[in-house]
């Protein structure tokens, strides 16, 4: 029996790009800010204006049908919350944050957040992130 391998979306190919740039952030020894360079990373990619949120929704609605492609999706996905979550348990370790949670609740917090800015209206994208930088306590210097 033959199986029929897809190739990935433009979704899957920038997800998996977004997963290995916070993996680097990671591995990086930038210390606190290293969590908040991550989440402005993804707050980036999925702002408004942003390919990402339009690329993903494109390859959900056609997966629909095929358990193969949406498999796919999902792993792709998985692999950006991994890599967040890799930079909270390394920035957050000992660290107390505005919020108590585990890492892998404050990582499911942070890119459900970062998601939800795509359906914001853009002059909302500043605000949100902003908000999203206070619950893990790097709010920017008001300006």
């Amino acid at each position: 029996m033959k199986v029929r391998v897809p190739p990935p979306t433009p979704a899957e190919l920038r997800l998996l790009e977004l997963a290995q740039e916070l993996a680097a952030l990671a591995r990086d020894p930038g210390g606190s800010q290293t969590l908040s360079a991550a989440v402005r990373k993804l707050a980036a990619a999925y702002g408004p204006s942003a390919p990402l949120p339009q690329e993903v929704f494109r390859a959900w609605a056609q997966s629909r049908s095929d358990k193969t492609s949406a498999l796919a999706l999902s792993w792709a996905r998985e692999q950006v919350r991994l890599g967040l979550q890799e930079v909270v348990e390394r920035t957050t370790r000992g660290a107390r944050s505005r919020i108590e949670a585990d890492a892998e609740t404050l990582t499911w917090l942070l890119l459900a957040g970062c998601e939800a800015i795509a359906q914001e209206p853009p002059a909302a994208g500043a605000d949100r992130l902003r908000a999203l930088l206070q619950i893990i306590g790097h709010v920017p210097a008001a300006g």
